[in-house]
């Protein structure tokens, strides 16, 4: 490794030599100054190359299962307190992904549980802003956690036919499509004592003729939904919310989950844009009742 040091300590022997040789009249090297240079330029010459700087372990970031949504400080918005009816016909409609409605009216819908600890969680966000909503259970999960469903529909909320063991009902025959819905009507009974008013086929696959016969034999118009935040695929909370806000519109029924901690962890914020917003929280048999009260209040032609 050369350094500015060997050129120096080149001039200074040579300069020596000639010194010796011609006579010239040089400065003269002091023994200190011999002893200090000859060190440098031995240490610089048997110094190995540097070697690169070790890397250090690579630090690896595992997602913050413990995250929760910060509360609001203060009062959150609340759901003014309305008395719509929810009666509606089999004319109604045999399946929704929307319904029109007059009005900034809004159906927010949960898929999948009860969940023992997310929908508690769940429930208290919606208690405190006054707001109901239409929770798609499955049959198994209310079986293992009724309690759950009790306090669901105590506090308001409307419960809808999710099948019972959350199979791609389209793949079904007549027969076995009768069971996944008996039994998870039947669930739904046992633990909460009501009947379900609708129901949403899992993974939204359900063919036109299956559909009929939900509805001829059940009463359950098919409900599907449009506004899909995608949060099964767990894409954040914040991610969650902003779909859903964006997404939604009057009459919107909106899709999310409350299997998944990160949908939960995203209502606060929804919510509460929403609330903000001008939108008002309703049932799914309360918007579908909606559009059948502005049909019948249409005059007919002629009357």
């Amino acid at each position: 490794m050369k350094t500015p040091l060997h050129g120096l300590g080149y001039r200074f022997l040579t300069a020596a030599a000639e010194h010796r040789a011609g006579g010239v009249d040089l400065p003269q090297l002091t023994r200190r100054g011999f002893m200090l240079m000859a060190a440098s330029l031995t240490s610089c010459a048997a110094a190995p190359p540097a070697a690169p700087a070790a890397v250090g372990p690579q630090v690896r970031t595992v997602p913050n299962a413990g995250y929760r949504t910060p509360q609001l400080r203060g009062p959150v918005p609340r759901n003014p307190d309305m008395a719509f009816g929810s009666e509606f016909g089999r004319n109604a409609g045999v399946s929704f992904t929307r319904v029109p409605v007059a009005g900034k009216y809004i159906a927010i819908t949960f898929d999948d549980g009860p969940h023992p600890q997310n929908t508690p969680r769940l429930l208290n966000m919606l208690r405190a802003r006054n707001i109901r909503a239409t929770f798609y259970v499955i049959g198994r999960s209310v079986n293992q956690h009724p309690g759950i469903v009790r306090r669901t529909v105590a506090e308001g909320h409307e419960i809808g036919n999710h099948s019972q063991t959350h199979r791609l009902l389209s793949k079904l025959s007549s027969s076995e499509l009768r069971e996944e819905m008996t039994l998870c009507q039947n669930a739904i009974v046992n633990a909460a004592g009501v009947r379900p008013r609708t129901m949403r086929p899992p993974y939204g696959g359900l063919l036109q003729a299956q559909r009929e016969l939900v509805l001829n034999e059940y009463g359950y118009p098919t409900i599907l939904w449009s506004v899909d935040p995608l949060d099964w695929k767990k894409p954040g909370a914040a991610a969650i919310s902003s779909r859903i806000i964006a997404g939604t519109n009057s009459g919107a029924i909106v899709l999310a989950h409350d299997l998944h901690s990160q949908t939960v962890d995203a209502m606060p914020n929804t919510l509460d844009t929403l609330l903000q917003r001008g939108y008002q929280f309703v049932t799914v048999s309360q918007l579908i009742a909606m559009k059948s009260a502005a049909v019948a209040t249409v005059p007919q032609v002629g009357s």
